[in-house]
């Protein structure tokens, strides 16, 4: 994958992509990320590259004369041949979808795909009408820039990325993964998994990801729990599953209305309330 970022503060990248599964996937050949200087895309002296909005208001805005430019210098295809070329241009805004798994997902398909960093209090709204072909947000808050949500982005699509981890299962079992369980569906009910995988592990089904302990079995008192050490995988999974349900019950239960729950789960539900 080409990764393309436009940014005013190209130096602020040189920590979040230099290292972990980023790094691995870039010296593997798998990622290609170039970051763009949207100042080398001015024509006066001062290199700006904000103005004050029409109508007034406070704070500054990006102009859109260099960042099409900038964009129209990588030669990326038209808006409406991006799909079927599986490029995309995204401007990271305050006012865009939302990122999730599945966004992350969908842009882990892509050959090449460049991300514009917004600054100050906003980008020209042409910038998003007429040259992006999606906004994207990573949470309902404001952040000073989209440079750190690029880096989230770039993180979170190369994970994805076939290679890019050591263990291809491990995304399946992580959470918001709403793919097909290791095991079983993503509803537990028992089917036969489509890939062989040891019985003891399962999908998060779109759910928040179950506990994971580590040796010693007894750290000052606090002991893993009984089952996972019993060897029984089928009791293992089962905890598992329950586990997942009340973490994203207690932590994340809007979840619980997007994720399909079989008898299985409602019944683990009803253990987990009787206990």
């Amino acid at each position: 994958m080409e990764v393309h970022i436009i940014t005013i503060f190209p130096d602020l990248f040189r920590g979040p992509l230099d290292y972990g599964i980023v790094r691995r996937a870039r010296e593997a050949g798998l990622l290609n990320i170039e970051i763009q200087d949207l100042r080398a895309f001015t024509r006066d002296r001062h290199r700006t590259v904000d103005d004050r909005p029409f109508g007034g208001g406070e704070g500054m805005i990006l102009k859109p004369e260099p960042i099409f430019e900038c964009v129209e210098s990588l030669n990326v295809a038209p808006r409406d041949q991006r799909v079927a070329s599986r490029q995309s241009v995204v401007l990271l805004s305050a006012q865009g979808k939302r990122f999730d798994q599945k966004l992350a997902s969908e842009l882990s398909e892509l050959d090449r795909m460049v991300l514009i960093c917004g600054r100050y209090e906003g980008v020209d709204e042409r910038v998003g009408a007429y040259l992006a072909d999606r906004e994207i947000s990573i949470g309902d808050y404001v952040l000073s820039g989209g440079e750190l949500g690029a880096a989230v982005i770039v993180d979170a699509v190369t994970r994805l990325i076939p290679g890019a981890l050591g263990n291809e299962a491990s995304t399946r079992q992580e959470s918001f993964y709403a793919g097909p369980e290791l095991g079983g569906d993503s509803a537990g009910d028992g089917a036969r998994p489509t890939q062989a995988k040891p019985d003891s592990t399962c999908g998060s089904g779109g759910l928040l990801d179950y506990p994971h302990y580590t040796r010693p079995a007894d750290f000052r008192g606090m002991k893993v729990p009984e089952v996972l050490v019993n060897g029984n995988h089928e009791e293992i999974k089962r905890w598992r599953r329950r586990s997942a349900l009340e973490k994203t019950a207690s932590n994340r239960p809007d979840l619980l209305q997007s994720v399909p729950l079989s008898e299985r789960d409602r019944e683990l539900i009803g253990e987990s309330r009787e206990q």
